[in-house]
């Protein structure tokens, strides 16, 4: 909502600047030099006290306090507060015997509501009874773990890795076993004698290629279900 804005904002600034000056802070430029006359005298703080009135035409004045014509005092009226207090045990209710302990063969005694003896809690109608702020908790916390679990079952969902079909796991044993062999034709045909650092280093890397060939192609042939990570 916009901020609300006084009618009376133009008049208002008007006579604050109407007697502004450069000295308003500092005090007037002149100030009234107090008369000689006008001194301090003795008794003149204290309180006095007014003067009296003048009698009028010989009558004295009423005072304040007097009541009007008007007013009618309250008759106070007597009660009977014994017959007052007899009707009220008769129509009273009987007050119930308090609960004692008499532990001394003396007659010592005290009262058992308030020792600990009594069972005064087990008695109450929500005795036993979770309170609504526990269980709305309960509920609350049930409700954002049920929320925690759903958001880690959906994000190990969208991480989880991708099932091989039978039909790309026979295409890939294909080029596999396609490429063993033309690696093993490459590998046949080599000179059977190695003697330059060439030869050697060919060599090695053609049976590292066919080695691993040969493990992937094991692996997949053993294992129906192959999983890929994404």
């Amino acid at each position: 909502p916009l901020r609300y804005i006084s009618k009376l904002r133009e008049l208002v600034k008007h006579e604050a600047e109407k007697n502004k000056s450069q000295w308003k802070t500092m005090g007037p430029a002149k100030v009234a030099v107090p008369s000689p006359n006008d001194f301090l005298q003795k008794r003149s703080k204290e309180p006095r006290v007014a003067p009296k009135k003048k009698e009028e035409d010989g009558k004295k004045l009423l005072p304040l306090s007097v009541p009007p014509r008007t007013y009618h005092p309250v008759t106070r009226i007597k009660k009977n507060f014994i017959s007052k207090n007899a009707i009220a045990v008769m129509t009273g209710e009987p007050k119930k015997p308090r609960h004692f302990c008499v532990d001394t063969r003396q007659g010592d005694k005290y009262l058992l509501e308030p020792s600990g003896l009594f069972p005064k809690y087990i008695n109450k109608k929500n005795y036993g009874i979770l309170p609504k702020y526990v269980t709305q908790r309960n509920e609350e916390m049930k409700r954002e773990e049920e929320e925690y679990q759903a958001s880690v079952l959906e994000q190990l969902k969208k991480k989880a890795m991708k099932v091989l079909s039978e039909e790309e796991r026979t295409n890939i044993l294909k080029a596999l076993k396609k490429n063993w062999e033309e690696l093993n034709r490459a590998y046949q045909g080599l000179p059977i004698v190695t003697d330059t650092r060439y030869k050697q280093m060919h060599k090695e890397e053609l049976e590292l290629k066919l080695k691993q060939l040969e493990h992937d192609i094991a692996a997949i042939e053993k294992h129906k279900s192959v999983y890929i990570a994404n």
